[in-house]
């Protein structure tokens, strides 16, 4: 992985290596790019199969020891290098970091020297003073249970969350600043963040009142003036949006990027030749209209090194180069400060996470990578849910897949931790029961192919007696089948009501249902969606039919 992405060769270099020094009037730049970190503290496993060869294997990647042991070998060589982000450094993270608020993550970022990151739409998890407290320091936080809880006190992030296009209604001004400059060999780097303009889809609608995410390349594009008032002339810009592509993650002179991050970086000022992205956990290093696009993997499993050739005279980017980086553990010499760090995590966190729940009937339980396909851990989360809602009236439960991040592994002897059980539901959701009648019902299972939804979340996961059919052929709003839909094995009434429950960010009317917002009789449980799931697997356990006894019973299907 030696080999670089040139966007425009220049005669007086040609032939010459990367490390050799430009002409007089050329300065470079190197910047050290991460996305969708998640909270990985430590390294975990990772596909390598790259454009280079040597076919697909199975390693151990990333952690923060192997990232700050890759920063301190390159800061020797350019101590000048800036490390950037492009969004979801926390949020959805292990128990490691999800259980001290992800105050170990931030404090990790600061060990690295982050300079800068876009927000991602996890940074929204838990709303905007959570936000803005991550950013600032602080323990009044909506997570009390577990804010300050790491090192008694919380300084807050070292580094700038950047936000261009997230608008406070009332200032008409970004919540968080749109740029930050950086000056590296003396020229001045404006540093653009923007998050995915869906993210309200995404966020608790309660967390993010009063903020309005709005178009991700006209709010860029609007703070080239100012940056151009303060001398800056080279732009590089940090969006937590992505694509997918067919190409390898380090291959380069990628062309087939798709997705919603084409059209963003398509509308952009023409003077910006550098879009660093995020939030489709894939690799790549893309051309779109002759600007190199961007992204990391996911988890700190790869880092993306990036040169930018600048031209002192007329304070533009003369040329873009990168390479791929893959965080293979015990390929630089050790950092002392972050191997510190994270044995303190861990050291913290073992404890916990170490005590045992209830034992399964197999090595673990599966989410379902196919959407259009019932998940056997999504049965499972969902049957909790039912169970925990009982003494609510609940009837029906109902689970988002997008909120179920893991397999649910297991220790020796099928044995479930309770670090294994938070890996599967970090968020800390809390459960609402509501009344809905069987119209919105079946009206709300309609949304889950609104606008091709299903490809990107998933559908909906169910409890134990509920089923429907849907038919792929129709239009969006008549896929369900009329009458398939039952609920133990009664044909549902549409007048009738129903109780249903489910978390708090579905219930608010997140991932685009905005049915569930309409459910009345509303009543907060005040039960975690996590606690719902050990209680269950122990019942399951002391009832000697623990989880993976039998097949998940089929609880709705394609008729086509």
């Amino acid at each position: 992985m030696k080999t670089y992405l040139s966007l425009t060769t220049l005669a007086a270099l040609a032939g010459c290596a990367w490390w050799q020094p430009p002409p007089s009037n050329l300065t470079e730049i190197q910047l050290v790019t991460l996305n969708d970190f998640h909270g990985n503290l430590e390294a975990s496993k990772y596909t390598l199969d790259s454009a280079a060869g040597g076919g697909e294997r199975v390693i151990k990647a990333g952690g923060i020891d192997t990232l700050g042991a890759a920063l301190q070998a390159w800061r020797k060589q350019d101590p000048e290098l800036l490390l950037v982000g492009a969004g979801d450094l926390i949020g959805a993270s292990p128990a490691i970091s999800s259980m001290w608020a992800d105050e170990p993550t931030i404090g990790a970022m600061n060990l690295l020297g982050l300079r800068a990151t876009s927000v991602g739409n996890h940074e929204f998890d838990q709303g905007r003073m959570e936000l803005l407290r991550q950013q600032k320091g602080g323990c009044v936080s909506p997570r009390a249970d577990k804010a300050c809880k790491f090192e008694g006190t919380y300084q807050g992030a070292r580094f700038q969350y950047l936000a261009a296009n997230v608008i406070d209604m009332v200032t008409r001004k970004p919540v968080l600043p749109a740029y930050k400059i950086e000056t590296v060999r003396g020229v001045k780097v404006g540093l653009i963040g923007t998050v995915l303009r869906e993210t309200a889809e995404s966020a608790l609608a309660s967390g993010i009142a009063g903020l309005e995410f709005v178009d991700e390349a006209d709010a860029i594009n609007r703070q080239l003036p100012e940056l151009r008032q303060q001398g800056v002339g080279v732009f590089v810009v940090l969006i937590h949006q992505g694509g997918l592509t067919v190409d390898k993650f380090d291959q380069q002179d990628c062309a087939n990027l798709k997705g919603p991050i084409v059209d963003v970086v398509k509308r952009l000022d023409p003077s910006i030749k550098l879009v660093i992205s995020g939030h489709s956990h894939q690799g790549y290093l893309c051309k779109v209209d002759g600007r190199l696009v961007t992204q990391s993997d996911m988890g700190g499993h790869v880092m993306s090194r990036i040169r930018l050739t600048v031209d002192t005279d007329t304070n533009s980017v003369r040329d873009v180069a990168a390479r791929q980086e893959v965080m293979e553990q015990g390929k630089w010499p050790a950092d002392p400060a972050l191997d510190a760090y994270l044995k303190q995590a861990r050291e913290r966190s073992t404890a916990a996470l170490a005590q045992p729940v209830a034992t399964l009937a197999v090595p673990s339980v599966k989410r379902e990578k196919d959407h259009a396909r019932e998940s056997a851990l999504g049965d499972l989360v969902a049957d909790s849910m039912l169970y925990a809602g009982r003494p609510f009236g609940a009837q029906i439960a109902l689970q988002n897949p997008g909120g179920i991040r893991q397999d649910l592994e297991t220790a020796a002897g099928n044995r479930v931790t309770l670090g294994h059980a938070m890996a599967v539901l970090p968020f800390g959701n809390s459960m609402v029961a509501m009344n809905l009648r069987g119209s919105q019902i079946v009206e709300l299972l309609e949304e889950q192919w609104i606008g091709g939804r299903d490809v990107k979340r998933g559908l909906l996961q169910v409890s134990d007696g509920f089923w429907y059919e849907w038919d792929a052929t129709q239009p969006e709003g008549r896929k369900i089948v009329p009458g398939s839909v039952k609920l133990n094995g009664s044909p549902l009434q549409m007048d009738a009501t129903y109780r249903v429950v489910t978390n708090n960010f579905l219930a608010e009317g997140g991932d685009g249902f905005p049915t569930f917002a309409k459910g009345s009789n509303r009543a907060p449980t005040n039960i975690r969606d996590i606690d719902a799931l050990t209680t269950y697997l122990v019942r399951r356990d002391q009832d000697r039919k623990p989880a993976g006894t039998a097949a998940p019973s089929v609880r709705y299907k394609s008729v086509q």
